[in-house]
């Protein structure tokens, strides 16, 4: 096998997952990440993604760019649809041309949040708002261009990068004796270094191997569960024990804290699949959550 590192170009340059890549990757191993965005990759026009795609000459391409702004997207669902739908399977298009696989990544936000138990990947999909039903068409439109993908749906996305709920939680300690959260939506803290591992384990098995158990729709988020009040009590006893901001945590039900998008009650996702398939599993939750914290603090 050729030692050369093989180039894997990340769309977008500011995002969560792209800064995590760009710092695992610099770590040593296979890929050399070339994160390619604004001006020159711009999701908001899907006919001009094909050239700056071609040109940055991939091994892999990882979809990792995407519209997120959850609640603004209710009343910008055209914009959003472009970018996480017709763009998506435009990036798609590029790499199924290229011959080349592609690594996408979706959310939880494609189920309704109903079912009692963790979501595997055969259950019906049906999003309850306008950024679930366009990740959804962009999950529909990579596997429709390209057979050679691998989608991972993950969900409760943290760093110590951007704009986060682990973030804002220690900003708001540093002003605040008490914080409200929600404590009637469950779901899976997951960090971003963690993701950028797992999509660098995937993205070798699927250029190592044809097999078709290595394509298809995947879960990855941190292992174990949570409310969005655990995962706050979390962040700050972590900040407490190493003398960072901290406060009390007020937990309230969703209706006590409306927001223009209906979030799914349940976001758990099952990730036996990848494990099986990819051999890969993210670390704990709550190991995650305290070294984004020994970061931060």
């Amino acid at each position: 096998m050729s030692t050369q590192r093989k180039r894997m170009v990340v769309t977008g340059r500011e995002g969560q997952v792209v800064t995590s890549l760009i710092e695992r990757a610099a770590l040593g191993g296979r890929f050399e990440v070339i994160a390619v965005g604004r001006p020159a990759l711009d999701l908001s026009r899907p006919g001009s993604l094909d050239a700056p795609l071609r040109k940055a000459g991939p091994d892999i391409i990882v979809s990792a760019a995407a519209y997120t702004a959850v609640d603004q997207a209710e009343t910008d669902e055209e914009a959003a649809a472009i970018v996480n739908g017709v763009s998506a399977g435009a990036v798609a298009s590029t790499a199924a041309a290229l011959g080349v696989p592609i690594v996408h990544l979706s959310t939880d936000y494609v189920f309704d949040g109903t079912k009692p138990s963790p979501y595997v990947e055969t259950d019906p999909v049906a999003p309850i708002g306008a950024y679930g039903r366009t990740k959804l068409a962009g999950e529909q439109a990579v596997a429709k261009a390209a057979a050679n993908h691998a989608i991972l749906r993950t969900a409760w996305v943290y760093s110590p990068f951007g704009k986060n709920f682990l973030r804002t939680m220690l900003r708001l300690a540093e002003t605040r004796d008490s914080i409200d959260v929600v404590d009637d939506q469950a779901g899976n803290p997951t960090s971003a270094l963690d993701i950028a591992d797992g999509v660098l384990a995937v993205a070798a098995n699927l250029l190592d191997s044809d097999a078709p158990a290595l394509r298809g729709v995947f879960h990855m988020t941190g292992s174990g569960e949570a409310s969005w009040a655990d995962f706050a009590a979390e962040i700050l006893s972590q900040s407490a024990s190493r003398g960072g901001p901290t406060a009390a945590v007020g937990r309230i039900p969703s209706s006590a804290y409306p927001t223009p998008a209906r979030r799914p009650a349940n976001s758990r996702l099952d990730c036996g699949k990848l494990s099986d398939a990819h051999g890969v599993r993210l670390p704990p939750w709550r190991e995650s959550t305290a070294a984004a914290v020994a970061r931060l603090v």
